[in-house]
């Protein structure tokens, strides 16, 4: 069930005189066959919420566009950074993931007083908090995890065109029928991780 007041307020109560400002950090792509990993950092002000926002994976992709516009509109600072399938199979995709949710926080032109990652430790900012299904519980992080599932959406159905016969404007990459069916008809594409792939590819 989609609450955002639940989720804003949660973040809301997080704020002091010593924390004025938030950062929600989440990722997008871990597990797909092909292309990158997206991680997207976004500053948010709570003076009004934008309704619907929620985990990005419980949002249509139709909604998904509409709060995205609005979270970049109203966002104080937003950072998205990408790591794509070359440094995924070489250091792995959980450090891949660190590694570009780690520059996205660096890249705000503003450090806010506290930032709020889903999942993992960065140990990047001074004052941060890890939170497991961040994306349901912060409204930051949720704000960050739709900015991140959009950007890359966009960007599979972009590698689409490119690469007609993998379906990846409708799977993104996921290991879906279609996609393992299109990889052992056509073989592999410049964007697929072969580390992911190592019972097809020898």
């Amino acid at each position: 069930m989609i609450n955002t007041k639940e989720i804003f307020e949660y973040d809301k109560n997080l704020l002091s005189n010593s924390i004025k400002t938030i950062a929600g950090i989440d990722e997008v792509g871990r597990g797909p066959l092909a292309g990158p990993v997206v991680t997207a950092c976004v500053v948010m002000p709570y003076d009004e919420m934008i309704d619907g926002v929620f985990d990005s994976k419980k949002i249509s992709a139709k909604k998904r566009e509409e709060l995205n516009k609005l979270i970049l509109d109203k966002a104080l600072a937003v950072s998205i950074t990408e790591r794509d399938n070359q440094r995924i199979d070489q250091i792995n995709i959980l450090q891949a993931t660190i590694e570009a949710m780690k520059e996205s926080y660096q890249k705000l032109v503003t450090k806010p007083d506290l930032l709020l990652i889903d999942a993992v430790k960065l140990n990047v900012a001074e004052n941060e908090k890890s939170i497991i299904h961040g994306d349901a519980t912060s409204y930051a992080i949720a704000c960050a995890s739709i900015v991140a599932k959009v950007y890359r959406d966009k960007l599979m159905t972009e590698y689409a065109k490119t690469y007609p016969n993998y379906d990846f404007e409708n799977n993104v990459g996921y290991g879906t029928k279609k996609h393992y069916e299109a990889i052992k008809k056509f073989g592999i594409t410049p964007i697929h991780r072969l580390s992911f792939l190592k019972n097809i590819v020898q």
